[in-house]
């Protein structure tokens, strides 16, 4: 027999911490609706009348998603990094430096500083994110035509 007061306690407060998050849930608005979590849980074969359940899935998928996106977003500010290093040790210094001078005595500045500052995230960079978490994704090669037309 437990004859220990504090893990009866403890447990209590685990169980009502976890009572107090399933019924928030029902007023939580997750971003993946719950028609869309239902679909593919029936889709896999489970259903559950539960709607705190169908968001608790919707807030895990949301979570899994925005961490893929944010690790995709590092890979692809990594590769970007990488593409203006190169570019800059690829150019010739006397060329660069006639160049500038040049653009100064027109009162215009070094090109190399305005870049532009968009990010462009590719297949590639979500390829590499989600390797991370287990997921191989392999995309088809993209065609113009097909041969026989």
């Amino acid at each position: 027999m437990n004859h220990n007061p504090q893990s009866s306690d403890g447990k209590h407060d685990d169980d009502s911490a976890l009572s107090d998050f399933l019924a928030s849930l029902m007023d939580y608005a997750p971003t993946i609706p719950d028609e869309l979590v239902e679909h593919y849980l029936a889709k896999s074969g489970f259903q559950c009348p539960d709607v705190r359940l169908i968001r608790l899935v919707a807030v895990a998928t949301q979570k899994f998603v925005a961490e893929v996106a944010s690790d995709a977003l590092q890979h692809c500010k990594a590769r970007q990094a990488a593409v203006v290093k190169d570019k800059r040790e690829k150019q010739q210094k006397v060329i660069y430096l006639c160049l500038l001078s040049f653009l100064i005595s027109f009162g215009l500045s070094d090109p190399l500083l305005e870049q532009d500052k968009r990010l462009i995230l590719t297949m590639d960079d979500l390829s590499k994110s989600l390797r991370e978490y287990g997921v191989n994704v392999k995309h088809q090669e993209y065609f113009a035509d097909s041969p026989s037309t």
